[in-house]
Protein backbone atom coordinates (compact mmCIF):
# COMPACT_ATOMS: atom_id res chain seq x y z
CA UNK A 1 0.00 0.00 0.00
CA UNK A 2 1.33 3.68 -0.78
CA UNK A 3 0.12 6.56 1.15
CA UNK A 4 0.76 9.82 0.99
CA UNK A 5 1.06 12.26 3.85
CA UNK A 6 0.31 16.35 3.88
CA UNK A 7 1.53 18.44 6.18
CA UNK A 8 -0.26 21.54 4.82
CA UNK A 9 1.09 25.00 4.73
CA UNK A 10 0.29 28.40 1.85
CA UNK A 11 3.91 28.91 1.75
CA UNK A 12 4.68 25.32 1.86
CA UNK A 13 3.54 21.90 1.98
CA UNK A 14 5.08 18.87 2.67
CA UNK A 15 4.03 15.72 0.65
CA UNK A 16 5.60 12.16 1.65
CA UNK A 17 4.97 9.02 0.18
CA UNK A 18 5.74 5.93 2.36
CA UNK A 19 5.31 2.13 1.05
CA UNK A 20 4.25 -0.22 3.32
CA UNK A 21 5.79 -4.07 2.05
CA UNK A 22 4.13 -7.22 3.02
CA UNK A 23 5.57 -7.61 6.50
CA UNK A 24 4.57 -4.79 7.39
CA UNK A 25 7.81 -2.23 6.87
CA UNK A 26 7.72 0.75 5.27
CA UNK A 27 9.96 2.33 2.28
CA UNK A 28 10.30 6.11 2.06
CA UNK A 29 9.09 6.50 -1.65
CA UNK A 30 9.10 10.25 -2.25
CA UNK A 31 9.09 13.16 -0.22
CA UNK A 32 9.48 16.74 -0.63
CA UNK A 33 7.62 20.46 -0.80
CA UNK A 34 5.38 22.33 -2.71
CA UNK A 35 6.45 26.04 -2.30
CA UNK A 36 4.56 29.22 -2.80
CA UNK A 37 6.37 32.33 -3.70
CA UNK A 38 5.25 34.73 -0.60
CA UNK A 39 4.70 38.14 -3.14
CA UNK A 40 2.05 36.02 -5.47
CA UNK A 41 -1.55 36.90 -4.65
CA UNK A 42 -3.70 34.19 -2.54
CA UNK A 43 -5.77 33.07 -5.00
CA UNK A 44 -2.92 32.32 -7.25
CA UNK A 45 -0.77 30.47 -4.73
CA UNK A 46 -3.75 28.00 -4.11
CA UNK A 47 -4.08 26.88 -7.71
CA UNK A 48 -0.33 26.56 -7.77
CA UNK A 49 -0.27 24.02 -4.70
CA UNK A 50 -3.56 22.23 -6.62
CA UNK A 51 -2.07 21.61 -9.34
CA UNK A 52 1.53 20.40 -7.67
CA UNK A 53 -0.60 18.37 -5.83
CA UNK A 54 -2.44 16.83 -9.04
CA UNK A 55 0.61 15.97 -10.63
CA UNK A 56 2.21 14.23 -7.66
CA UNK A 57 -1.44 12.13 -7.51
CA UNK A 58 -1.13 11.36 -10.89
CA UNK A 59 2.99 10.30 -10.99
CA UNK A 60 2.09 8.07 -7.62
CA UNK A 61 -0.84 7.04 -7.91
CA UNK A 62 -1.04 6.61 -4.11
CA UNK A 63 -4.04 4.22 -2.36
CA UNK A 64 -4.90 6.33 0.58
CA UNK A 65 -3.81 9.97 1.85
CA UNK A 66 -3.91 11.53 5.34
CA UNK A 67 -3.25 15.26 6.44
CA UNK A 68 -2.65 16.94 9.21
CA UNK A 69 -5.13 18.61 11.29
CA UNK A 70 -4.84 22.84 11.74
CA UNK A 71 -3.46 22.99 14.83
CA UNK A 72 -4.81 26.25 15.50
CA UNK A 73 -2.67 29.09 16.66
CA UNK A 74 -2.39 32.90 18.38
CA UNK A 75 -2.10 34.43 14.67
CA UNK A 76 -5.15 33.61 13.32
CA UNK A 77 -4.30 35.24 9.67
CA UNK A 78 -1.96 31.99 9.10
CA UNK A 79 -4.42 29.57 10.96
CA UNK A 80 -6.81 30.91 8.45
CA UNK A 81 -4.29 30.78 5.41
CA UNK A 82 -3.05 27.06 6.33
CA UNK A 83 -7.15 26.33 6.54
CA UNK A 84 -7.38 27.41 2.59
CA UNK A 85 -4.48 24.98 1.66
CA UNK A 86 -6.07 21.95 4.05
CA UNK A 87 -8.82 23.10 1.75
CA UNK A 88 -7.21 23.09 -1.79
CA UNK A 89 -5.29 19.59 -0.18
CA UNK A 90 -8.64 17.68 0.75
CA UNK A 91 -9.97 18.90 -2.30
CA UNK A 92 -7.34 17.25 -4.47
CA UNK A 93 -7.26 14.41 -3.07
CA UNK A 94 -11.13 13.81 -2.99
CA UNK A 95 -11.05 14.66 -6.37
CA UNK A 96 -8.15 11.58 -6.99
CA UNK A 97 -11.24 9.43 -5.01
CA UNK A 98 -8.39 8.81 -2.27
CA UNK A 99 -9.55 7.08 0.97
CA UNK A 100 -7.98 9.81 3.28
CA UNK A 101 -7.68 10.50 6.68
CA UNK A 102 -6.70 13.93 9.37
CA UNK A 103 -4.87 13.32 12.27
CA UNK A 104 -4.11 16.01 14.93
CA UNK A 105 -0.12 16.72 15.61
CA UNK A 106 -0.03 14.53 19.12
CA UNK A 107 -1.87 11.48 17.18
CA UNK A 108 1.05 11.61 14.80
CA UNK A 109 3.51 12.24 17.31
CA UNK A 110 1.76 9.11 19.46
CA UNK A 111 1.96 7.05 16.19
CA UNK A 112 5.97 7.60 15.11
CA UNK A 113 7.75 8.26 18.61
CA UNK A 114 4.97 6.52 21.45
CA UNK A 115 4.82 9.78 23.15
CA UNK A 116 2.62 12.47 21.93
CA UNK A 117 4.02 15.69 23.35
CA UNK A 118 7.25 14.37 21.27
CA UNK A 119 9.60 17.22 20.04
CA UNK A 120 10.27 18.02 16.63
CA UNK A 121 13.73 16.60 16.51
CA UNK A 122 12.39 13.26 18.28
CA UNK A 123 9.79 12.82 15.52
CA UNK A 124 12.49 13.25 12.65
CA UNK A 125 14.63 10.84 14.39
CA UNK A 126 12.03 8.50 14.39
CA UNK A 127 10.82 9.27 10.52
CA UNK A 128 14.49 8.59 9.70
CA UNK A 129 15.07 5.21 11.77
CA UNK A 130 11.58 4.07 10.78
CA UNK A 131 12.09 4.58 6.92
CA UNK A 132 15.94 3.51 7.23
CA UNK A 133 17.18 6.97 6.02
CA UNK A 134 20.72 7.96 6.25
CA UNK A 135 19.70 11.04 7.09
CA UNK A 136 16.69 13.03 8.61
CA UNK A 137 14.20 14.07 5.51
CA UNK A 138 14.47 17.90 4.85
CA UNK A 139 13.07 20.45 5.08
CA UNK A 140 10.99 19.84 8.23
CA UNK A 141 7.95 20.30 6.40
CA UNK A 142 8.92 17.36 4.16
CA UNK A 143 9.79 15.32 7.36
CA UNK A 144 6.90 16.45 8.74
CA UNK A 145 4.49 15.12 5.92
CA UNK A 146 6.01 11.68 6.38
CA UNK A 147 5.86 11.66 9.70
CA UNK A 148 1.68 11.81 8.65
CA UNK A 149 1.82 9.37 6.23
CA UNK A 150 3.40 7.10 8.83
CA UNK A 151 0.81 7.23 11.48
CA UNK A 152 -1.94 6.82 8.70
CA UNK A 153 0.01 3.60 7.72
CA UNK A 154 -0.02 2.56 11.33
CA UNK A 155 -3.47 3.38 11.84
CA UNK A 156 -4.60 1.35 9.07
CA UNK A 157 -2.86 -1.78 10.40
CA UNK A 158 -4.40 -0.87 14.16
CA UNK A 159 -7.48 -1.22 12.57
CA UNK A 160 -6.86 -4.14 10.53
CA UNK A 161 -6.39 -6.00 13.14
CA UNK A 162 -9.27 -4.67 15.43
CA UNK A 163 -11.59 -5.47 12.24
CA UNK A 164 -10.62 -9.19 12.17
CA UNK A 165 -10.98 -9.43 16.04
CA UNK A 166 -14.23 -8.54 15.49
Amino acid sequence: MLALGIDPGTATTGYGLVREAGDGSLTAVDYGVVLTPPDTPMPDRLVMLYESLNEILTLHQPNTAAVEQLFFQKNVKTALSVGQARGVVLLALAQARLDQAEYTPNEIKQAVTGYGSADKNQVQQMVRAILNLDEIPKPDDAADALAVAICHLHSAQTRSAYDQAS
